[in-house]
């Protein structure tokens, strides 16, 4: 499908027919709009009409109207898992728009929540338990020093926490032990 600028009058009907949900964020995407449920888009504007990611059961309902295809958004065969490229005139529909995109916001609900980039996840881990019998105790290095070539100014200034020396590398070893 060669690609086609999404008209900018698309933009508040497809607003208006995003559900009311208070879970439910849009944002620009593409020169569109998408909109996203717990950190997954389910549904956004695509060229002339709309995208939605489905159920099984609904995706093979979509794919059965005329015009609706399996969404690739680059033309080259790597089509989106679980999204529909629906048909120009379901978009024209008001009803049937706003009946996708609940179809689609309902299946996004039922995903797991997906984390956004750069994000840290949530869950804690324990520390590992020691094994039975282990009873060696855990031998420590000595901290790796740099020579200074003069000594430190003193200073007026309050002093400040500083950070415990960094474990030494397996290179600062080596030079240790010789």
């Amino acid at each position: 499908m060669a690609w086609v600028k999404i008209p900018a009058e698309h933009h508040p009907i497809f607003m208006a027919a995003v559900p009311k949900d208070p879970r439910v964020t849009t944002l620009k995407m593409f020169g569109g709009i998408a909109a996203k449920v717990n950190g997954r888009m389910f549904a956004g504007l695509f060229g002339k009409s709309f995208i939605v990611k489905l159920a099984d059961a609904d995706r093979e309902e979509a794919l059965a109207l005329d015009g609706a295809e399996p969404f690739d958004p680059m033309g080259n065969g790597r089509v989106m898992s679980e999204t529909v490229l629906m048909p120009e005139d379901a978009f024209g529909e008001a009803q049937e728009l706003r009946s996708w995109l609940r179809r689609a916001l309902d299946h996004a609900v039922a995903l797991p929540g997906k984390v956004e980039k750069g994000a840290k996840p949530t869950t804690t881990t324990k520390p590992a338990a020691a094994k039975p019998g282990a009873t060696k105790p855990a031998i420590s290095k000595p901290a790796a020093t740099k020579p200074t070539a003069k000594p430190a100014a003193k200073s007026t200034k309050p002093a400040t926490k500083t950070k415990p020396a960094a474990k030494p590398t397996k290179a600062a070893a080596k030079v240790k032990r010789r």
